[in-house]
């Protein structure tokens, strides 16, 4: 069953900035401050948000506090999608053949 606050945590343009971020390589919250330029307890609480959510995971270096990215929740997105993919697939063929046709002499 899909979690409909996965939705909720990614409709906040800055989660999914900080998400963008994560794919690419692990951060600390200082550096993900500096990527977005946004204030640390900003930052901070958007990473908490992900982290309840369970789309990021935390690992603490000594005093640094390093997050991950955790897709595995994106999965039930993405299988949700999958239905409306095909869709519009299809849609989508449907409009080529159309074009094709009206091309043809």
């Amino acid at each position: 069953m899909l979690n409909d606050n996965l939705f909720e945590v990614l409709a906040e343009p800055n989660r999914r900035t900080i998400l963008d971020y994560l794919r690419v390589k692990e951060c600390t919250v200082g550096e993900i401050v500096e990527l977005m330029q946004l204030s640390q307890p900003g930052v901070s609480k958007h990473l908490r948000i992900l982290r309840d959510a369970g789309l990021v995971s935390l690992r603490k270096e000594a005093q640094r506090h390093v997050y991950s990215l955790n897709a595995k929740p994106l999965e039930e997105i993405h299988d949700w999608l999958e239905p409306y993919r095909q869709f519009w697939t299809n849609k989508l063929d449907d409009l080529e053949r159309l074009l094709d046709e009206d091309e043809a002499p």
